[in-house]
């Protein structure tokens, strides 16, 4: 046995860090979740589409919305991981 002291291996901690990038992601997220709890503002019947009450057509348009931000969320996020292994340098998507 020696006396020098085993080596043990530094720690490394993932850095996180906010990007404009995820913050547009973020609210891509959060968007429906804030058109549809802020009920006040399409709790009326007026104005109707094709005979169909605001309340109504107002929710349906935002299950369409909604699909299309998360799949915008989706492939940015996608990117960003992309890009995050890229500068890593690994090959570790």
């Amino acid at each position: 046995m020696s006396d020098v002291p085993e080596a043990k291996p530094p720690v490394v901690t993932p850095v996180r860090v906010v990007t404009p990038l995820r913050v547009v992601i973020a609210l891509c997220l959060i968007a429906p979740f804030v058109a549809m709890l802020w009920v006040g503002s399409y709790a009326k019947v007026d104005p109707a589409f094709i005979g169909i009450p605001f309340f109504y057509w107002y929710q349906m348009l935002w299950v369409l919305l909604s699909t299309a931000l998360t799949v915008t969320a989706y492939q940015l996020w996608q990117r960003d991981q992309r890009a995050r292994a890229t500068t890593k340098g690994g090959t570790d998507a």
